[in-house]
C-alpha cells in the first residue's frame, strides 16, 4: 500500500515571487522499491518540478509550485519515480502519482 500525505496548506497568501512551497510524506509497503533510486517531483500543467528530501526527516520531500500572478488557484500532483527490483532480471523503472490537489492563492 502506498500513501501520499500532503503537508501543504490548501490556501496560501499571494507572494511576490509567485513560487509556493509544497511538502509531502511518501510511504509505501512495496518491498521491491529501491529507495536509493527515488526521485520526487511536483507535476503542474504537465511540467515536472524537482523536489528534494527534507533534511533529518524520513520519507518527506519539499519543493515549489509556480503560480502565475493572475491565477487564484493551481492544481498539482506529486510524482515519484524509482527502480523496482525484479526477480531474475535487472531492476525496472516505476512511478507513482498522488491524487490531484488544489492550492488556493489568497490576495491580501
Amino acid at each position: 500500500m502506498t500513501t501520499f500525505t500532503r503537508l501543504t496548506p490548501t490556501q496560501q497568501p499571494r507572494n511576490p515571487n509567485n513560487l509556493y512551497p509544497v511538502e509531502v510524506v511518501f510511504n509505501t509497503s512495496e518491498q521491491a522499491l529501491r529507495w536509493d533510486s527515488l526521485k520526487s517531483y511536483v507535476l503542474v500543467d504537465g511540467v515536472l518540478y524537482p523536489m528534494r528530501p527534507v533534511p533529518m526527516m524520513e520519507n518527506r520531500w519539499e519543493g515549489f509550485v509556480p503560480v502565475p500572478p493572475d491565477a487564484h488557484s493551481v492544481d498539482y500532483r506529486f510524482k515519484f519515480e524509482f527502480l523496482r527490483n525484479v526477480f531474475g532480471a535487472p531492476p525496472k523503472p516505476g512511478s507513482l502519482l498522488s491524487p490531484v490537489y488544489t492550492m488556493t492563492i489568497v490576495d491580501q
